[in-house]
C-alpha cells in the first residue's frame, strides 16, 4: 500500500522544456515577491512620514478607488487584495476618516463608498510615491515607458489566462 503523502516525481509534458518549466515558476515567483514588495514600499513610506493610522494594503484601497464611487464588492471582484479581508480594510478606513460610505438607493444591501477629503489627501500621498518611483527609475535608465508597455501587456494576457484556467477548467 504506498502511502497517499509520499512525494511523487513532477511530471514534466512533453511540449514543456524544462527550461520553461522553470522561467514560469521563476515568474510566478517574482509576481508573488514584488506584490509582497510593493506593501514594504508603502509601508516604510507611511513609517517615514510618520503615518501610522492606514497600511499598506488601506492605501492601495484608497488609490484604487480614486475619484470613483465604488461597493465593496466591486473592490473584491477586481481581486487586488488578496490575503486582506476588504470589509476589515474598509470598516478600519471609514473610522480613520478616509472613506465614506451610504447604502446604495437601489439595492438597499450595498454600500457606496467614495474618498473623503482626507482619504483623496492619502492618494496624492501615494501618487507622489509612484512619481519619485518613475523619476529614479528614469535617472537610473533602468526601464523606458515602451518597457512598461510590454511588461503591462505580457501581464495582462497572463491574467486573461489564469481566468480562463478558473472559469474553463476541464
Amino acid at each position: 500500500m504506498s502511502n497517499p503523502v509520499e512525494l511523487h516525481e513532477t511530471r514534466t509534458p512533453e511540449s514543456a522544456s524544462p527550461d520553461t518549466l522553470s522561467s514560469y515558476i521563476d515568474t510566478l515567483s517574482y509576481i508573488e515577491r514584488l506584490h509582497r514588495l510593493i506593501l514594504d514600499v508603502i509601508k516604510d513610506e507611511f513609517e517615514r512620514l510618520n503615518i501610522m493610522d492606514v497600511n499598506s494594503v488601506q492605501a492601495l484601497l484608497l488609490y484604487n478607488i480614486g475619484d470613483n464611487e465604488v461597493t465593496a464588492g466591486e473592490l473584491k471582484s477586481r481581486g487586488y487584495y488578496q490575503g486582506s479581508n476588504v470589509s476589515y480594510n474598509l470598516k478600519k478606513l471609514v473610522e480613520a476618516g478616509y472613506i465614506s460610505h451610504e447604502r446604495c438607493s437601489i439595492d438597499r444591501r450595498a454600500v457606496r463608498i467614495s474618498l473623503t477629503e482626507k482619504g483623496r489627501d492619502m492618494r496624492v500621498t501615494v501618487s507622489e510615491l509612484w512619481v519619485r518611483h518613475i523619476d529614479k527609475i528614469n535617472e537610473d535608465q533602468l526601464l523606458h515607458s515602451g518597457d512598461f508597455d510590454s511588461l503591462g501587456d505580457l501581464l495582462k494576457r497572463l491574467e486573461r489566462f489564469w481566468s480562463d484556467q478558473i472559469r474553463y477548467i476541464y
